[in-house]
């Protein structure tokens, strides 16, 4: 196989991951607003239910996305009351952000979406294809943060 097939082929794998992305959300968008959540909310409230309580700076760098870009989310989260910003205790001029409990009593339903799409995508692999795919995912994974790391 020449360099040239690889770059085409890696490529192609690649771009495969990016369309079953794109459509894996595309199928849990409108049942995620129908529990009143969307689909760009989902890195905030995993991060606030599984760590507690974060800076804007945190959540931003988890979900990979600009502070601006953050700041706007959570200013619609805390409008549609997903959110509250509360004083840093360790720092009084610091605001942390923080899951409402609106937030809390929508996740179960929202993961649930997540979770019956997940079921249905992986219909047909057996466990030890599964497993194989989340080894191979999570070695894309490292191989990219490598990259990005410099």
């Amino acid at each position: 196989m020449t360099s040239d097939s690889r770059v085409a082929e890696s490529g192609a794998s690649l771009h495969r991951i990016g369309q079953i992305y794109r459509t894996f959300i595309k199928q849990v968008d409108e049942p995620l607003r129908q529990v009143g959540l969307a689909v760009g909310q989902l890195p905030v409230l995993v991060t606030l239910k599984n760590a507690g309580a974060s800076s804007q700076a945190e959540l931003a760098r988890v979900a990979q996305v600009e502070q601006p870009s953050m700041a706007q989310l959570l200013n619609r989260m805390e409008r549609d009351g997903l959110i509250e910003r509360v004083p840093d205790p360790a720092d009084g001029r610091s605001r942390l952000v923080s899951l409402t409990g609106q937030a809390t009593r929508r996740l179960p339903a929202g993961k649930a979406v997540m979770d019956s799409l997940a079921v249905k995508a992986l219909e047909g692999f057996s466990r030890e294809e599964r497993d194989v795919l989340q080894d191979l995912l999570s070695r894309i994974q490292a191989n990219l943060e490598r990259v990005s790391k410099g």
